[in-house]
């Protein structure tokens, strides 16, 4: 099983190894989350780019947001590789859930002199948190990361990993009647 989520999370760490447990599936191996890592940042940053990011943008992750400590971690350094990549600070904004929110966000940038505010979706798809980053006053908001042809090779890739090879093991492996899963390297 690949999570289709951004971060370690609540749903990654409780909801889904929960629902794996109750299933009753002797064997199921379930992957990472997709981010926070390199290549889902080189995605993020493509993204941004086709957009129009510009050097000199101010840039803001704009994220569905969390109150998880984990997941906000996980944003924090999400953020921390972005900007590596474009060389611009990367600040946080959020459409959900979470401090500043995404409008706040934009206009901190602006009060600190940024001339042209991006916005770098980390959303997987369109929808109301999308939408709420494209009317945040943002100069220009990048496409969802679901989009992106090279998101489905992550997820490919995560999957091939996951299948059990002689010396590999996965993260997360569920035996039926286990009390807790077995926590891995991948």
């Amino acid at each position: 099983m690949v999570p289709a989520f951004l971060s370690r999370g609540y749903h990654v760490r409780t909801d889904i190894p929960a629902h794996v447990m109750a299933s009753g599936h002797p064997n199921v191996i379930v992957t990472p989350a997709l981010g926070p890592g390199g290549e889902i940042t080189r995605i993020l940053a493509d993204q941004l780019m086709k957009s129009g990011w510009r050097p000199g943008d101010s840039v803001i992750l704009g994220a569905a947001g969390t109150s998880d400590p984990i997941a906000r971690g996980d944003l924090h350094t999400t953020a921390t590789l972005l900007s590596a990549l474009t060389g611009s600070r990367v600040a946080l904004g959020f459409a959900a859930i979470g401090d500043p929110p995404i409008t706040e966000a934009v206009e901190i940038a602006r009060a600190d002199g940024a001339r042209r505010v991006a916005v770098a979706s980390y959303l997987l798809a369109e929808g109301l948190f999308q939408d709420k980053l494209r009317n945040c006053g943002a100069d220009l908001v990048s496409a969802p990361l679901g989009t992106h042809p090279r998101l489905a090779r992550l997820i490919a890739s995560r999957f091939r990993r996951a299948v059990p090879v002689a010396g590999r093991h996965p993260v997360l492996r569920y035996r039926a009647g286990a009390p807790t899963p077995a926590m891995l390297d991948l």
